[in-house]
């Protein structure tokens, strides 16, 4: 794994699927992390993986699936974790 990133995305990306969606490419990719519902309306993602993948993943995230509208990510570069494997949805947290 190259790089990782914190990720928080706004707009209307809660109740589109957006988690799902994020988990398939995340799969098709080969990247790692996790994805969640914020209480405030947003979706928070870690991600990591390979340069390039990582990169499109991240690309891909400023779109979301058709049913959403990404307003803004706001993206924070992190060390990589090496604990993480897969690619999961997690429970509601609070920002």
């Amino acid at each position: 794994m190259d790089k990782a990133a914190h990720l928080l995305i706004s707009g209307r990306v809660q109740g589109v699927s957006f988690r799902y969606y994020t988990r398939l490419k995340a799969v098709e990719l080969g990247v790692v992390g996790w994805v969640r519902n914020l209480m405030d309306g947003k979706v928070e993602a870690w991600v990591q993986g390979e340069a390039e993948t990582f990169d499109k993943m991240v690309s891909w995230c400023h779109q979301g699936p058709t049913s959403a509208r990404v307003d803004e990510v706001i993206v924070g570069d992190k060390p990589v974790d090496p604990e993480l494997d897969g690619f999961e949805i997690r429970r509601t947290g609070i920002w």
